[in-house]
């Protein structure tokens, strides 16, 4: 079977989550219902941009490999392949991380 390939569109952008951290600072391993979902991903894929009145497409600020921060609540969750990814709006992103 071919891979499954997502192109998001319009303002949509594909985010992986980065990995939630196994330990706390002052090293204690933290059960998995204890950890806290990170709100720092990877862009794996954007859409066009965003359609404006004229019929002309703005351009997305964000690029495939910026490490973005977002909200808690951004986007929906998917599983893709086994891989869990988030697809959200270029808004929810707050900034990307340089």
């Amino acid at each position: 079977m071919p891979k499954l390939a997502i192109r998001p569109l319009g303002e949509k952008v594909l985010v992986k989550r980065l990995e939630a951290e196994e330990r706390t600072a002052g090293g204690i391993v933290l059960p998995d219902t204890a950890k806290e979902k990170p709100k720092r991903g990877t862009v794996l894929s954007v859409g066009d941009g965003k359609l404006l009145d004229t019929g002309k497409r703005q351009p997305l600020q964000v690029r495939k490999g910026d490490q973005v921060l977002f909200s808690s609540y951004a986007g929906t969750e998917l599983k893709v392949e086994g891989e869990e990814v988030l697809i959200m709006d270029e808004s929810d992103i707050l900034a990307v991380v340089e």
